[in-house]
């Protein structure tokens, strides 16, 4: 998900309200997920369980909170089927 215009402070404040913190847990069916700042706003990539899982998590969690904090919403979004991950050893 590209983010243009969206800001560190924005996303901190996103997911303080969801209660997640650096390094930790994310929500259930979430597997993987990283931000970064670019040169016109933030980067997100998550890997989840399952679309269903996905969608409902935007749709009840994220959206709204998204809209609480003022942020932009995503404007480049692509989900793939992951053929597989690995995890830290």
């Amino acid at each position: 998900m590209t983010f243009p215009g969206g800001t560190l402070d924005q996303y901190d404040e996103i997911t303080d309200k969801m209660g997640f913190a650096p390094g930790g847990p994310g929500s259930p069916g979430g597997l993987f997920h990283w931000v970064a700042a670019t040169d016109d706003g933030l980067r997100i990539v998550d890997v989840w369980q399952d679309r269903e899982t996905y969608q409902r998590f935007v749709d009840e969690q994220l959206g709204p909170r998204v809209r609480e904090a003022g942020a932009p919403a995503p404007t480049d979004v692509h989900i793939y089927e992951v053929h597989n991950y690995l995890t830290a050893g």
